[in-house]
């Protein structure tokens, strides 16, 4: 498999996507409630989507696509018919797939436009996402934002890329007033959830600033061109965390599950096992440190 190839297949992807939201966003998009849990979905959605997957499968017919909206797309043999929706993308469980030597274990992760939330109030802060993945290990990611035409990609172990060039990792800076950092969690996590509350709080009084974006695609690439210092997340959503963390990892930053271990961004398993910290090097530390205060102070925080 090209990894870098599917790279550019996959810019070419986004920014066909981008162009097409960026001509229908100029204001808010009727937005339709999606699921349970407060999340909303609008036509450019589905738009965008269906623009990607026709791009992918026409490239790569033998891949498995799990997409945003309409969820898993069986891969197919060279010449076959491509794979009809599947189910939803919610809790895939990625593996071999596809047939052939082209087609086994490649699954592409689609989010088409991630701030739909963003999109509904007006608010042009959203991107386009996209990560594939060899098993569960997203293997090549991007992130391209309509509004500014800016593009961020990488290859695993052939660094990240940026509007200007390679990435060479986020700026060491002082922090005399503490560090901007970005906040995601899952659709799931409860308003009333001890421990997003505690971590929310400590983050508020140890952070200058905390970005609470509704995109966390787009938090990764600020943090992978050092705009923010650093991002922590509670349970995060799977789909949009592989294509980010791999080019904030190719770009230099660390990322730590909650206990400090190294942090594997799959797609797969439970909503659990997606805490995490990221960060340059040098402020990681600081940051676990963070989520020990945020995990002491959780039991004793009033029910709400």
């Amino acid at each position: 498999m090209d990894l870098e190839h599917a790279r550019r297949i996959a810019v070419e992807a986004a920014l066909a996507a981008g162009s097409a939201l960026r001509e229908s966003v100029p204001g808010a998009a009727a937005a339709r409630p999606k699921g349970a849990s407060g999340d909303v979905v609008t036509d450019l959605d589905l738009a965008a989507e269906k623009l990607i997957i026709e791009r992918l499968r026409a490239e790569f017919p033998a891949h498995r696509i799990v997409a945003e909206e309409s969820g898993v797309h069986a891969g197919s043999p060279a010449g076959s018919p491509a794979g009809s929706p599947a189910g939803s993308a919610a809790g895939y469980a990625a593996g071999p797939h596809g047939d052939g030597p082209e087609g086994d274990g490649w699954t592409w992760l689609v989010d088409p436009l991630d701030g739909t939330n963003n999109v509904a109030i007006g608010l042009p802060a959203y991107v386009v996402g996209l990560a594939l993945c060899a098993g569960s290990r997203p293997v090549v990611g991007v992130v391209h934002e309509p509004v500014s035409g800016h593009t961020w990609s990488a290859v695993r172990d052939a660094g990240a890329l940026g509007p200007a060039g390679p990435l060479t990792g986020p700026p060491r800076r002082d922090l005399p007033h503490g560090p901007v950092l970005g906040w995601t969690q899952g659709h799931g996590v409860s308003r009333r959830d001890p421990a997003a509350r505690s971590l929310r709080m400590t983050m508020e009084v140890r952070a200058r600033r905390v970005l609470q974006l509704w995109a966390p695609l787009l938090c990764w690439a600020m943090l992978a061109r050092g705009d923010i210092d650093g991002m922590i997340g509670y349970h995060a959503e799977g789909l949009d965390l592989p294509a980010g963390a791999l080019i904030a990892q190719e770009a230099g930053v660390e990322i730590r599950g909650f206990d400090g271990g190294l942090f594997e961004a799959s797609a797969e398993g439970p909503p659990e096992d997606r805490s995490f910290v990221a960060a340059p090097p040098a402020l990681v530390g600081d940051l676990l440190d963070l989520v020990a205060e945020a995990r002491r102070l959780a039991p004793a925080l009033p029910p709400i």
